[in-house]
């Protein structure tokens, strides 16, 4: 081990002598940490060996009157380490410093040789550059007398081409007319049109104006004829707008006509959704549906965008406005026959390219609703979607519990085996995993690659209010809500809810107190960035809200298995003629279901809940006896003398022994951990068997089997609860008020009682 530290000693040293070196460098040059020269007083110390005015002579008197013989030894031995280790430094950074040094002049020897190459390549380059100059100055003097010339020609050769294109032009219109090339028919009668104009009053150019005109006129014709035919494209339309627009037809009658064929069409298309939506209420036409509306719309987008009087804009947008709202009527109708939830992504898609084409009409139809009434139509359904995953949410939540109270009230299923950790855990997992589902699900409206996640809704108000408030935060309160209602049930037996099902709501309600619900509302706000502008309900809130929950529904828990045993233990109370009873020579049975019950009521709190703290028992716990005489007023109130006085003085004893026994508060609130719970219902069982023995007469046999049985519960239940006084206390109770109840008090020997309990 010794060895291993020296190693780690000299290790440390080595590591740390480089920058104790460079350190003391910077000591010496006066260098501060950021490479500046530190600006310090200098020290005229004499007896400073690192400052500039030191004195070896006055140094070495110093130390020789100041130190001892030991001291100035241990001065001597520092000063020869620290020369060694400068002298060492110092032959570290020469030889650091001579490597460096030798791989710089290598360098500069290769730029030297690098630079020479370049000089020649440059001075090659110069020598080229003046044989071209004087090259092309040469050239240029040669061709200046035909330069003139040259250029005459040029013009005259151009002025014979246009002559040439415009004796061409009926024969190249034709041509185009044959070929349906309208629109190069169109560019090439607009280029000559000018000039057949400004030359028509020579006879030549006006034959050829003349057979322009009637080539244009037949064109113009078939253009019309493309309205009147039903199967041309919203394409074709839009240029034969384009093209008779150029010719100069009248632009009022192009947009009636235009708009009567984009009304005959979409009429048959909206019709043709319509029919669809009716008999197929389940077909997916809502992805499709948009195709036949934009693309009509598109086109009369491009007409619009000319510089079209505003009387065509209006009819344009009024047009468009009309249309628009009954298609949307239908697209409304389609979103809200999508009520399934299983695949979510088909309804995105088709929002997303309704929304996505809508903007297209935007950008053709600037300042028309129609954009901004189709992103209301997207909000609209994201929020209805919501809804939708909300309720189906609460659907299966309900379901699971209810396969859970399927499974609890089967009779090949244990109740402790079908509340146990297990069926808690997977409760509450697969809970949790639909809720991961329904995220995944709703995130696609938020997806990078859909167009309308870019909208500010989508952004902000969808993420905080829409998903995270009323989503997941109203999922959460429905839970605490609906699991609180189970405890409004309460009879004589607690309700048709399986206490079991109590608990296992209880544990969850915790578990989702103290890690679920700040786990889902984590994920909701890092999955979907949601931003708090708006108020939200905060974690804490719910956490409150989920305990609240969870500790009713465990108290209620307590109370429902107490009563049960209660119940047990009233009837054996209430049909038994404890006067007329025969002498005990077992434990009744009722008590053995006491204790089995409360032992798997234990297992069963064990599988869920944390054992607890429990006070710690004496060593005779399990023999302590309940005899008639444990109690100084039992004592009193069978003594030997039975004088008139003594019932007052048993009332005022026991009245003296209530005042300072610790009070039992039966109903309270039990914390979360078995010990707790067990000890709850043990509390209520006993108060009940108290109060019925409180009705009842007894004989010396009655007394003596409730001596019996008071010992055989002690024998066990002292072990299930915190406090084993507790137990104590209510069976003394019990005993003392079947005694102060009995015609014949004559108590059963302790011996006796031990092997009757020990046997049964």
């Amino acid at each position: 081990m010794d060895g291993e530290a020296d190693g780690l000693v000299q290790l440390s040293e080595d590591s740390g002598r480089p920058r104790r070196v460079h350190g003391m460098l910077k000591l010496y040059y006066g260098i501060n940490k950021e490479g500046k020269a530190a600006e310090q007083a200098e020290s005229l110390d004499p007896c400073d060996i690192n400052g500039a005015h030191f004195n070896p002579d006055l140094f070495l008197n110093k130390l020789r009157r100041e130190c001892s013989l030991a001291e100035l030894m241990d001065q001597e031995t520092c000063m020869v380490k620290q020369i060694r280790s400068l002298d060492s430094d110092m032959q570290t950074l020469v030889y650091e410093n001579y490597n460096k040094f030798i791989s710089a002049t290598d360098t500069i020897r290769k730029m030297k040789n690098d630079f020479k190459k370049m000089e020649d390549e440059m001075d090659c380059l110069s020598a080229n550059m003046s044989a071209i100059t004087e090259f092309s100055a040469r050239i240029s003097g040669t061709l200046q007398d035909q330069h003139e010339q040259i250029t005459k020609l040029s013009g005259v050769h151009t002025l014979l081409r246009k002559l040439q294109f415009l004796f061409e032009l009926p024969a190249r219109l034709n041509k185009c007319l044959e070929l349906q090339a309208y629109a190069q028919a169109v560019r090439s009668h607009r280029r000559a049109r000018c000039v057949l104009q400004q030359y028509s009053h020579l006879p030549s150019f006006k034959g050829i104006q003349d057979d322009c005109h009637a080539i244009m006129d037949k064109l113009a014709q078939e253009l019309r004829q493309k309205f009147r035919d039903g199967g041309s494209s919203a394409k074709d339309l839009s240029e034969c707008v384009e093209l008779l627009l150029q010719l100069d037809e009248p632009a009022e009658e192009l947009c009636d006509k235009f708009l009567s064929h984009a009304q005959s069409r979409l009429e048959t298309d909206l019709q043709g959704l319509e029919a669809e939506i009716r008999p197929y209420p389940s077909a997916p036409a809502v992805k499709d549906a948009s195709a036949p509306r934009l693309s009509s719309t598109a086109a009369a987008g491009e007409l619009a965008s000319k510089n079209i009087p505003q009387m065509a804009n209006g009819k344009l947008q009024a047009f468009v406005g009309d249309l628009a709202a009954r298609y949307f009527s239908l697209v409304e109708r389609r979103i809200q026959e999508e009520k399934g939830v299983g695949d979510n992504s088909l309804l995105v898609r088709a929002l997303d390219r309704f929304h996505r084409r809508l903007q297209a009409v935007a950008k053709l139809l600037p300042g028309s609703p129609v954009p901004n009434q189709g992103t209301e139509i997207v909000i609209r359904a994201a929020t209805e979607r919501v809804k939708q995953y909300l309720s189906a949410l609460q659907s299966f939540y309900m379901d699971s519990l209810t396969d859970v109270r399927q499974a609890l009230a089967t009779p090949r299923l244990s109740v402790v085996s079908a509340s146990g950790a297990g069926g808690g855990a997977l409760l509450g997992a697969s809970i949790l995993n639909q809720i991961k589902s329904v995220l995944a699900s709703v995130h696609l409206f938020t997806a990078k690659d859909i167009a309308f996640s870019n909208k500010p809704y989508f952004k902000g108000e969808f993420c905080s209010q829409g998903v995270r408030e009323s989503l997941v935060v109203s999922f959460i309160k429905f839970v605490c809500q609906s699991s609180r209602q189970f405890c409004e049930s309460a009879g004589d037996k607690g309700g048709s809810t399986p206490p079991a099902l109590l608990l296992l709501l209880s544990r969850l309600c915790l578990d989702y107190e103290t890690s679920t619900i700040s786990y889902i509302l984590t994920l909701t706000d890092e999955q979907f960035l949601v931003q708090h502008h708006s108020p939200v309900t905060p974690v804490t809130t719910l956490c409150t809200e989920a305990r609240e929950a969870a500790q009713k529904l465990l108290n209620h828990y307590v109370k429902v298995q107490g009563l049960i045993i209660s119940q047990m233990l009233r009837k054996s109370v209430e049909t038994r003629d404890w006067v007329n009873t025969i002498e005990p020579r077992n434990v009744r049975a009722v008590m053995k279901r006491v204790v089995e019950d409360t032992t798997s009521i234990d297992v069963q709190v064990g599988l869920l809940y944390e054992e607890g703290v429990r006070k710690a028992h004496s060593s005779d716990s399990s023999k302590r006896t309940f005899s008639v005489y444990s109690s100084s007023r039992q004592q009193a109130r069978y003594a030997a003398s039975y004088t008139p006085s003594a019932p007052m003085d048993t009332n005022l004893l026991s009245n003296i022994h209530k005042l300072f026994s610790e009070r039992i508060d039966i109903f309270s609130s039990v914390e979360f951990n078995k010990v707790s719970v067990i000890t709850g219902i043990i509390k209520i069982s006993l108060k009940t068997f108290l109060e019925c023995v409180r009705l009842r007469t007894f004989g010396r046999y009655g007394l003596q089997q409730i001596q019996v049985d008071c010992h055989y519960l002690q024998m066990y239940l002292w072990r299930f609860v915190s406090d084993e006084n507790l137990v104590h206390f209510l069976l003394d109770e019990i005993v003392g008020s079947s005694a102060h109840r009995c015609l014949d008090p004559a108590p059963m020997e302790q011996s006796v009682i031990e092997v009757i309990c020990e046997r049964g």
